[in-house]
C-alpha cells in the first residue's frame, strides 16, 4: 500500500500504547484503525477476550523500518515518538530483520511492557484537539487525572468503562497528590517505592475482601456507592470488582506511608518482645496504630490475628531481619517481596471468574436470600470456634514434650472436626440453594456420586 502524504500530525500521548496511536492516526485521516493496517506486513492476529471480543491492551511490536513508517504516518519524529511510546523499543523475533518491509507483530500490551489503563479523553482533547479514546501504559498509583477527577480503569478487562467519577471523592484524589512524597521516602530508605506500593495494595486488597464481615467498615461502602452512581446495590458484585482499586486508594497510600515510617518498625519490633520473642499479641500496637493512620481505631486487632496475610509477613521479615543483625547469611530476606498467593487479583481476572459463575446453576441468586438464617450462624460459629481453636496454637509450642504435642494434637484435632462439619454444612446449602452437584464435587475434590453419598449420610445423621 503507498503511504500516505502526511497532512496531519498526530502527537503520541505519554506512554501511549502504539496501537493506541495508530488508531489515532487513521481517525485523523478519516479510516478505520484496521485500515492502518494495510502499510505493515502483520504477524498473528489481533488478541481477543474469552468471548471474542477485541482487547483495548492490544499492542503492536514494530521493526525498525515498521518504526520508521508509523513516524511518517503520524508526521511525529522517531526521537519523539522513542520516547512516548513504551513499546517502540520492545523487539520481537517475529517482527524479522527485513529492514525493507514495515513488520508488526501482535501482542498483549500487559505482557509486553506492563500495565494498560485507558487514557483520560479529556486530557487528550485538551493536548491533541480531539477527544478520542487513549489507551496508555500507567500502574495503580497513575490512575487518578486530578484535573478532570476520574480514575482511569483497566484496559485489559472485558468490560465498557473507562474511567469512573472523583467529584465527590476529593479523598481519592488527594491521596495521589501524596504519591510524589512517597517517592522521597523510599528513596531515603533505600527501596523503590513501586515495590512498597505493592506490598501496600496487597494488604489493603486483603482487607477489601474481609470488610463484608466488618460491621464497623463505613467508608468503604459510601465511596462505592458514590463511584457507581449513588447505589451499587443492584449490581454490587460487579462493582465491588470495578471499584476496589479506587475505593480503596487513600488507605493504600497511607499503608504505603506507614511502612515507610521508621517509627511504625520500631513499633512492630517492640511488639514481636525485641531481643526476648514472643508471639505477636493481638492488641499490639504496631497494628493499633496503623488502623488510626488508616482512620479506623477498631482495624488493629482485625489486622493483628491475620495470620499468613502480606501484613503479618512483612512484621516478621522485618523483625527476623533486626534481630539477626551480625549474621549476613539472614539479612538477604526481602521484607518487601508478596508471594504469589497472596497478590490480588487484577479486575480482568475477578471478572472473568463472575461471568462464569453467573453461567453456573444457583449461581445467580444471594447466598442471604436462599441460606436460611440459622444455617448461616451455624456455619460462621463452626468457622469462629475453628479459629480460636488455631489461635490457640500460637505460642503453645513451649514446656514438656508430652504436654505440648497433647495439646497440639487435641487442638488440631479439634479444630479439623469443626471445619469439617462447616464444610458439610456450607456444601448442603449450597446444594439446596440450587448449586450444580457437579461443581460442588470438583470444589470438594470429589467424585459427584461420592459427595452425594457423604452429603446424604452427614444430612441422616445431622437429623437424628
Amino acid at each position: 500500500m503507498t503511504p500516505l502524504p502526511v497532512l496531519l500530525r498526530t502527537a503520541p500521548v505519554s506512554r501511549e500504547t502504539t496501537w493506541s496511536l495508530m488508531g489515532r492516526v487513521a481517525a485523523t485521516y478519516g479510516m478505520h484503525p484496521e485500515q492502518m493496517l494495510g502499510h505493515f506486513t502483520v504477524t498473528g492476529s489481533r488478541p481477543r477476550h474469552e468471548g471474542g471480543a477485541v482487547r483495548a491492551d492490544a499492542e503492536l511490536l514494530l521493526n525498525e523500518a515498521g518504526r520508521r513508517m508509523l513516524a511518517g504516518l503520524s508526521g511525529v519524529g522517531q526521537d519523539m515518538l522513542g520516547r512516548a511510546l513504551p513499546a517502540l523499543s520492545r523487539k520481537d523475533a517475529k517482527a524479522g530483520t527485513d529492514e525493507g518491509a514495515a513488520r508488526a507483530v501482535w501482542r498483549v500490551g500487559g505482557a509486553a511492557v506492563g500495565p494498560v489503563a485507558y487514557g483520560c479523553r479529556l486530557c487528550t482533547a485538551r493536548r491533541c484537539g480531539a477527544g478520542a479514546r487513549v489507551v496508555r501504559y500507567a500502574q495503580r498509583w497513575e490512575r487518578v487525572c486530578g484535573r478532570h477527577a476520574r480514575w482511569q480503569l483497566d484496559a485489559d478487562a472485558d468490560q465498557p468503562l473507562e474511567h469512573l467519577d472523583l467529584r465527590g471523592l476529593p479523598e481519592v484524589v488527594a491521596a495521589q497528590r501524596r504519591w510524589a512524597k512517597v517517592t522521597r521516602h523510599a528513596a531515603r530508605a533505600g527501596v523503590e517505592a513501586e515495590r512498597v506500593f505493592g506490598l501496600a495494595h496487597a494488604v489493603v486488597a486483603r482487607w477489601w475482601d474481609q470488610a463484608l464481615r466488618w460491621e464497623q467498615e463505613k467508608v468503604w461502602p459510601r465511596r462505592l456507592h458514590q463511584i457507581a452512581g449513588g447505589n451499587a446495590g443492584d449490581d454490587l458484585e460487579r462493582w465491588r470488582i470495578v471499584g476496589r482499586d479506587t475505593v480503596v486508594f487513600p488507605e493504600v497510600i497511607a499503608v504505603t506511608e506507614a511502612l515507610l515510617d521508621p517509627v511504625m518498625a520500631e513499633l512492630a519490633w517492640i511488639d514481636s518482645g525485641e531481643q526476648h520473642p514472643r508471639p505477636l499479641p493481638a492488641d499490639g500496637v504496631f497494628c493499633r496504630r496503623l488502623g488510626e493512620r488508616v482512620g479506623r481505631p477498631w482495624l488493629g486487632p482485625l489486622a493483628a490475628t491475620d495470620y499468613g496475610g502480606p501484613l503479618i509477613n512483612w512484621m516478621g521479615s522485618i523483625i527476623r531481619t533486626r534481630r539477626s543483625t551480625g549474621r549476613p547469611s539472614e539479612q538477604t530476606e526481602d521484607p518487601w517481596r508478596v508471594r504469589q498467593e497472596l497478590q490480588p487479583a487484577t479486575m480482568a481476572a475477578q471478572l472473568r471468574v463472575l461471568g462464569k459463575e453467573k453461567k453456573a446453576p444457583g449461581s445467580g441468586t444471594m447466598w442471604r436470600t436462599v441460606v436460611p438464617a440459622e444455617q448461616r450462624a451455624l456455619i460462621s460459629s463452626l468457622i469462629d470456634a475453628a479459629e480460636e481453636q488455631l489461635i490457640q496454637l500460637r505460642g503453645a509450642q513451649t514446656g514438656p514434650t508430652v504436654d505440648v504435642a497433647r495439646r497440639l494434637l487435641l487442638n488440631l484435632s479439634h479444630g479439623a472436626d469443626l471445619i469439617d462439619q462447616a464444610l458439610w454444612q456450607s456444601a448442603s446449602a449450597a446444594l439446596s440453594a440450587g448449586m450444580a452437584l457437579e461443581d460442588l464435587a470438583q470444589w470438594a475434590r470429589l467424585p459427584a456420586d461420592a459427595l452425594a453419598e457423604a452429603l446424604a449420610a452427614y444430612q441422616d445423621s445431622d437429623h437424628e
